[in-house]
């Protein structure tokens, strides 16, 4: 967790001019590095420099005095600005961009020692980024806002990028999942609950740069009228009934927003509720185990989303990824999702038509959120002009039958009906503006003028008719000027001259003579040039440059009137662009169910859990790249212990599958509630509430906890927050502590989850004593990963069967690891000894059951049995003695 820290700014009395507008701009935004434009540079001044520096690698200089000392100062082109915020941003920097805001020729009319007006336009925060260039194309960017207020917490988050808004009323337990699965780069928090443990507790898990902000900014009467004027309405009631804590979290938004952006209003969606009874609660620990977004590395590669990700658009990618972080529970919903996916998988040319259609779709909502942020150019147009058109493209693959959207599921059906464009005549108007006034080659900015096609502006093109007609029009006097006086002379044109003739200084002379010398006025003489100007050149010089000014002026214009008529779609246009990522899914999930052969869940209100011949989406993935195959495991559990087992305690040796097998059906659950099709013969699941996993061995030394005390922590959690409709998937319990501690740590596990919980659960563990609970719990089972020796050699068969593993095959495991050859045989003999002498734990198959209220303790003084063993003298007994001393013993214990 980030929070940012306010830098020591220098006195500003006695400072430039220039400076006093840096010391201006830095005392609005103290906390962040101010990029303050001169000319072609961003400079940054003071600690502000010495911090940039330090984090780019570029060199720090100074610029005049200040206090009677050097003033720090280093700096950034402005044209490649981008490169450096990123790495700024991604440090955990805020940066205020202080631009200037008129040209410098328009200061100098106010006179010679006049400054360039500035203002800042903007601060640059992880949470605020649009550009591409600082963004993940596939990934989402989102800013996340936590309120509390009266003990209810809430959550609301945007993409600013996209225009996404969601707000969420979650318990203060439920924050940490929440935020987990937003994934958030930002999070806004009122400076006051920094001292609230649970708050910190879920920053810290859910990671990202925290913000603070004031208090007051969280206060439902100020958020309440922020967000009016963010959406320019005069109530909130058609956003729904939103809570205290809902209104405060979307009002620290709204003031972010307002002071980031500067005034510039986003093109945003209407806030969209959900609620944690909507989701799949998937605790951080539970997220990172799993790898479903991303691997134990932090890349992508080797996560869930990487091995069924078959999109073809940005859009897709981001929410497929949404998807998979948030399941649903609703069972119609999901198969809503879900009979999308087998339409697509049933009609595969259509399928791949779409395919090839999205693949020219741009990222419409990025773009739309650039231009009305004021931060788009004529590609972000570009960008919707293609967009829409290659929306009709797709709505013509669907477009066979007389009522194309009749045989169609609701999603396919309503994704096309909203990339129709003909159903709105207001979106086909601006798609007819943009097809009929962009051009074919457009530049980034503006600024730099070409992209109003030809015949659009009649005005413009006589502008641009003067403009470049010039070159034939300048080409023919310097012919005629050359001509006429005998001189091998060039005209030229630079930024400070103009258009200016040019000869070198010896063929110069006759011009300076009459009665040349009253045709050519000198200029400029340089080492070996010398500069003339005529009157007919000077003329056409500020004809050429009204002509070039005025085309630009034109063409901004347009672009400006350009970008409001798409503001005024705005709504519209992100319709259509979540259409066609809701297609791009459907049909990138039918892609790879055909390609892994992965089949439709079913998805019901029950308890069960019933897969067959089930795999690991991901470590299938991998075996088939290296050309083996993948062995498939059936698993069955019911809640309700009526057809299955409720728990199943898993045993088998390490390096047999056993992670790979708990992962692969907790998986299955996050796939099916998400959507998508799953790599099984068959599967059957109850909508699982919270999937709980704990798999895999770690450590948080930042924090004090060693790998024993997270393990702990982490089973405390499942513990206590697990319900019946829950998804458990527990491994090696116990095993940071000493055997007996571990063991009855596990032992005493299984009870609560199996008595208490009374979840759906896989625990595997080394603690063979465990198996006895099969016969004493009337709902746990056994299972285990087979294994066999073969000619002395280990062998992994990967299949999961009824019953306990035999024994754990440690020293042969510590073979094949390369472990030398005197340890192992060292070890086996250990092992025999201790095999052969080693009795049961403490008779575990006496104790009570864990469910059974504990008895307070009592103390008592020796029972009979230990005064009659401290009365023995064994050494002392003859055989038939020590006989009748166990007799005696026996009879005690009747």
């Amino acid at each position: 967790m980030n929070a940012p820290t306010t830098t020591a700014t220098p006195d500003p009395a006695g400072a430039s001019p220039v400076m006093a507008q840096f010391f201006e701009a830095k005392a609005r935004q103290p906390d962040a590095l101010v990029f303050f434009r001169m000319g072609d540079f961003y400079e940054l001044f003071f600690e502000d420099a010495q911090k940039a520096a330090a984090a780019l690698g570029i060199t720090l200089t100074s610029r005049g005095q200040h206090g009677g000392a050097p003033i720090p100062m280093a700096g950034v082109p402005v044209h490649a600005a981008e490169a450096y915020l990123a790495k700024l941003v991604r440090a955990g920097f805020k940066v205020a961009l202080c631009e200037q805001m008129e040209d410098p020729a328009e200061a100098k009319k106010r006179g010679s020692k006049s400054v360039v007006r500035r203002d800042l336009v903007r601060v640059v925060t992880p949470g605020t980024l649009t550009e591409d260039g600082l963004l993940d194309a596939r990934g989402a960017n989102r800013l996340a806002a936590v309120s509390v207020r009266a003990g209810a917490a809430a959550v609301a988050s945007v993409e600013l990028s996209t225009g996404e808004v969601e707000c969420m009323a979650v318990t203060l337990a439920g924050l940490a999942s929440t935020l987990a699965a937003l994934g958030p780069s930002e999070i806004l928090i009122p400076d006051r609950l920094f001292s609230d443990e649970a708050v910190n507790a879920a920053l810290k898990a859910a990671g990202g740069f925290v913000q603070p902000l004031p208090q007051a900014l969280a206060e439902p009467s100020a958020s309440e009228t922020r967000l009016k004027r963010l959406y320019g309405v005069e109530t909130l009631d058609g956003f729904g009934q939103l809570s205290g804590a809902e209104v405060s979290a979307l009002g620290l938004i709204a003031a972010h927003l307002e002071t980031t952006q500067a005034g510039k209003v986003p093109a945003l969606s209407a806030p969209r509720r959900a609620g944690e009874a909507d989701v799949m609660v998937i605790d951080p620990a539970t997220r990172a185990s799993l790898e479903i977004e991303k691997a134990t590395s932090g890349a992508r590669e080797g996560s869930l989303l990487a091995a069924i990700d078959r999109t073809v658009t940005a859009p897709g990618a981001r929410l497929l990824a949404a998807r998979l972080a948030r399941p649903l529970l609703d069972p119609a919903a999901i198969d809503a999702r879900l009979d999308a996916v087998a339409w697509f998988c049933e009609h595969r040319p259509q399928r791949q038509r779409l395919r090839e259609a999205l693949q020219r779709t741009p990222d419409m909502a990025r773009a739309l959120s650039r231009l009305a942020l004021g931060r788009g150019g004529p590609r972000d147009l570009g960008a919707l002009r293609d967009g829409l058109a290659a929306g009709e493209a797709v709505t013509g693959l669907f477009a066979a039958t007389k009522d194309p959207l009749v045989d169609l599921p609701a999603e396919v059906a309503e994704a096309v009906a909203a990339l129709d464009v003909s159903r709105r005549p207001e979106l086909a108007a601006f798609r007819d503006l943009l097809a009929a006034g962009l051009g074919a080659d457009l530049p980034a900015l503006a600024r730099d003028g070409g992209f109003v096609a030809e015949g659009v502006r009649p005005e413009l093109d006589q502008a641009r008719a003067l403009r470049d007609d010039s070159r034939r029009v300048i080409a023919q006097l310097e012919a005629r000027l050359a001509e006429e006086s005998g001189v091998a002379l060039k005209v030229r044109h630079n930024a400070v001259l103009g258009y200016f003739v040019e000869c070198t200084a010896k063929a110069a002379e006759p011009l300076m003579a009459p009665p040349l010398n009253a045709t050519f006025i000198h200029r400029q003489t340089l080492a070996n040039q010398v500069r003339f100007t005529t009157v007919e050149l000077a003329e056409l010089d500020a004809r050429i440059a009204q002509a070039a000014e005025r085309a630009l002026a034109i063409e901004v214009e347009t672009f400006e009137a350009w970008r409001e008529a798409a503001r005024a779609v705005a709504a519209p246009i992100q319709a259509a662009a979540e259409a066609a990522a809701r297609l791009d899914v459907a049909s990138g999930l039918a892609e790879w169910a055909e390609d892994a052969g992965a089949t439709r869940p079913v998805v019901d209100r029950s308890t069960a859990f019933e897969a067959e011949a089930a795999r690991h989406p991901v470590v299938e993935a991998a075996v088939r790249r290296a050309g083996e195959a993948f062995t498939p495991n059936d698993c069955r559990l019911d809640g309700q212990g009526v057809v299955a087992a409720r728990l199943s305690i898993v045993t088998g040796p390490n390096m047999a599958g056993k992670s790979t097998f708990l992962r692969q059906n907790a998986l299955l659950a996050v796939l099916a509630q998400a959507g998508c099709f799953v790599p099984a013969r068959r599967l059957r699941i109850g909508v699982v509430d919270r999937l709980f996993s704990r798999v895999g061995a770690g450590d948080d030394l930042a924090r004090g906890r060693s790998t024993f005390m997270l393990e702990m922590v982490e089973t405390a959690a499942i513990l206590t927050q697990a319900t019946p409709r829950s998804l458990v998937i527990l491994d090696e319990i116990g095993r940071g502590t000493a055997t007996y501690d571990g063991l009855a740590i596990a032992w005493a596990c299984v009870e609560h989850l199996h008595e208490t919980s009374r979840c759906r659960a896989l625990f595997a563990t080394h603690y063979h004593e465990l198996a006895v609970l099969e016969d004493r719990l009337p709902y746990v089972s056994n299972l285990s990963l087979k294994a066999k020796e073969w000619n002395g050699e280990l062998i992994f068969l990967h299949e999961a069967g009824p019953g306990p593993a035999d024994r754990s095959y440690g020293v042969q495991v510590a073979k094949l690891a390369g472990v030398p050859p005197a340890v192992v045989a060292r070890a086996k003999q250990v092992l025999e000894r201790l095999e052969r002498e080693a009795g049961a734990p403490a008779h575990l198959e006496d104790l009570p059951l864990f469910a059974a209220v504990a008895e307070p303790e009592a103390k008592y003084g020796p029972s009979p049995v230990e005064e009659a063993l401290r009365a023995l003298d064994p050494d002392g007994m003859s055989p038939r003695e020590a006989m009748d001393a166990l007799y005696r013993l026996k009879g005690l214990l009747a």
